[in-house]
């Protein structure tokens, strides 16, 4: 008998109220770790609520496979996406999407460069920015919206620049990323079709930037993706302009999310701010524990390639799991206290980057970028407190806060 739950953490409307959907998400852990969720309007799946199962599920990927289904999507959307494109993802064909043996050549075109001994680097680019931005935070006078002010151009700035992409264009492609992973919310969609149009529209974008990059390399990003091969042939043009969106977007997005969820709590938590005032050297841990909050991708998916048991259920070759990341990351049975936050919290094995072949490729990044600018915060900025309600992006993938208001004094 499957075990299953009518508890909703599933829809756009469930994360306006993150607290509540943790709530939710304990609930369901208590009713078991893998729960058959079948609730309007998407096909039914396992989701996967647990810390230690998501990982068993991420580090196979053999069993495991990122196709066909990637995230949730209503039937009727899906049907027609399927329809048009014959695949769930539509045009787009990103490493997300990938299984072996692709995923690991498409992932190895950039990989090196994700890693720390390039982005050394950029260390002094990050903290010249994160300087900037807080002397933004002292020009403001006091009070603003943090995430309009800070959490948004801030790793904007640094992805565009890295990608190679005019800084005069950072605007564009801060409005697809928000359409795009805003698909679901009223203040950010465009149409009904969960973001197609809005790829096509990156995809116009980035293949202008794709032809100069081909006919005049630059020490970028977006360069290595124009001109690179795998197997001796040239990625074809649908998957460079799906690697340079995934960079581009998610490059972005992720990022600030964190940031703002980690200033959220740091006006929730005035004790905990004051360890990190104390003790700047924790902001190491701090930005851990930021992401584990933040935990801005709420889930993928992943559809077994053969009869299996995972959690003692068994599960059928063909059922698609939902890997549950917010609730991983409030997993009692992982985390002392789950609930709290907690700047020095080591250890901290979250899954916000997911885990396995399929970790963040930019995590690395993602932990230079936070640690800079809360480093910077820690040192100049005396108290923060929220002058007005958070509100949350009405999205069940990727997604952070919309809108954060706040009072601070400088030192």
């Amino acid at each position: 008998m499957r075990p299953t739950s009518q508890l909703d953490i599933f829809s756009p409307q469930a994360y306006v109220d993150e607290a509540e959907v943790a709530r939710r998400a304990k609930e369901m852990r208590a009713q078991g770790p893998l729960l058959w969720i079948d609730q309007a309007p998407y096909r039914p799946f396992w989701a996967v609520l647990r810390n230690e199962d998501i990982r068993t599920v991420e580090r196979d990927n053999k069993t495991w496979l990122a196709e066909p289904r990637q995230t949730l999507i209503p039937k009727d959307i899906e049907d027609g996406i399927i329809a048009q494109w014959g695949k769930r993802t539509g045009p787009v064909r990103t490493l997300l999407d990938m299984d072996e043996p692709d995923h690991r050549k498409f992932r190895g075109l950039t990989q090196s460069w994700f890693n720390s001994r390039f982005l050394d680097g950029l260390r002094d680019r990050m903290t010249q920015l994160a300087t900037e931005y807080v002397d933004k935070l002292a020009a403001l006078g006091g009070t603003c919206d943090f995430i309009e002010e800070i959490a948004v151009p801030y790793p904007l700035i640094m992805i565009t620049s890295i990608l190679g992409l005019p800084d005069t264009d950072a605007p564009l492609v801060l409005k697809l990323t928000q359409e795009l992973f805003g698909a679901q919310d009223p203040d950010r969609q465009r149409g009904g079709d969960h973001g197609q149009e809005v790829a096509m529209q990156f995809f116009g974008y980035l293949a202008g930037i794709v032809g100069e990059r081909r006919q005049n390399p630059q020490e970028d990003l977006m360069s290595i993706i124009a001109n690179a091969t795998i197997d001796g042939e040239p990625l074809s043009d649908m998957d460079t302009l799906s690697y340079g969106m995934l960079l581009a977007a998610a490059g972005h997005d992720t990022t600030s999310s964190s940031v703002g969820v980690g200033m959220m709590q740091l006006a929730l938590n005035p004790a905990e701010f004051e360890k990190l005032k104390a003790n700047p050297e924790l902001v190491g841990t701090a930005a851990q524990e930021m992401f584990r909050w933040a935990t801005p991708v709420r889930h993928f998916f992943r559809t077994a390639a053969k009869d299996t048991v995972l959690a003692g259920q068994e599960v059928k070759a063909g059922e698609a799991v939902c890997l549950m990341y917010l609730s991983g990351n409030r997993d009692e049975a992982a985390f002392e206290d789950p609930d709290a936050f907690r700047v020095d919290r080591t250890p901290n094995r979250h899954v916000a980057f997911g885990y396995g072949a399929h970790h963040c490729l930019g995590r690395i990044l993602a932990e230079m970028e936070v640690e800079a600018l809360f480093r910077e915060i820690a040192t100049r900025v005396d108290r923060v407190e929220l002058s007005g309600p958070a509100e949350w992006v009405k999205t069940n993938h990727t997604g952070g806060l919309k809108r954060l208001p706040i009072r601070y004094k400088m030192r």
